[in-house]
């Protein structure tokens, strides 16, 4: 079984886990950032790590996974790997979460949500409903990193490979912002305004 302390070894080894004063997908401020794309630069690091989500779902009798892009991708499709299951992702198109691609989610699929990290959970929410507007069934949500501490409810079995509590901070009460010492900068995939 993989260990709290076996992922934070990876973290640590892969540079996933940065400091400093980051603008996170969300919007939000915080001095911590999971820069997930570096741990999947190793297939055994993306391996190790999603084989305790494939156990968690193994039994679940999932047809597809689907990942909001870029973030999700590498982790939806391993995933869908390991459980014998078709890969698709989502992607904005106009700002729109949307499938494209030729992509369909077939009525009555069961389907998982995979993504690397959240925060906020709002491109899982934004993938949520084009599973449910689709026709499918929401079998789960699989994250690599939940950073709100498992606060977050999707509604359906969520499992995260490794569970923190990240201080984040709305944009006009950032006490970062505040000392005005350390720059802030945009580490992840997605433009946020």
């Amino acid at each position: 079984m993989l260990t709290n302390e076996r992922i934070e070894q990876i973290l640590q080894d892969s540079g996933a886990l940065l400091t400093g004063h980051f603008l996170l997908t969300s919007g939000r401020h915080s001095d911590r950032y999971m820069q997930c794309a570096k741990i999947l630069q190793s297939p055994a690091y993306a391996t190790e790590l999603v084989s305790h989500l494939h156990n968690a779902f193994k039994d679940d009798a999932v047809d597809i996974v689907i990942s909001p892009a870029v973030g999700g991708i590498v982790i939806g499709y391993e995933l869908a790997r390991q459980l014998g299951a078709t890969s698709l992702f989502a992607e904005r198109e106009n700002g729109v979460m949307t499938l494209r691609r030729g992509f369909a989610i077939p009525k009555g699929a069961r389907v998982v949500v995979a993504e690397d990290v959240i925060t906020t959970g709002g491109s899982v929410r934004e993938v949520i409903d084009i599973v449910k507007n689709a026709g499918g069934v929401l079998a789960g949500v699989a994250l690599l990193v939940d950073r709100s501490g498992g606060g977050i409810d999707f509604g359906a079995k969520t499992v995260a490979a490794y569970t923190t509590a990240v201080t984040s901070y709305e944009a006009d009460n950032c006490p970062i912002c505040a000392a005005g010492d350390i720059p802030l900068t945009k580490p992840g995939s997605r433009n946020t305004p």
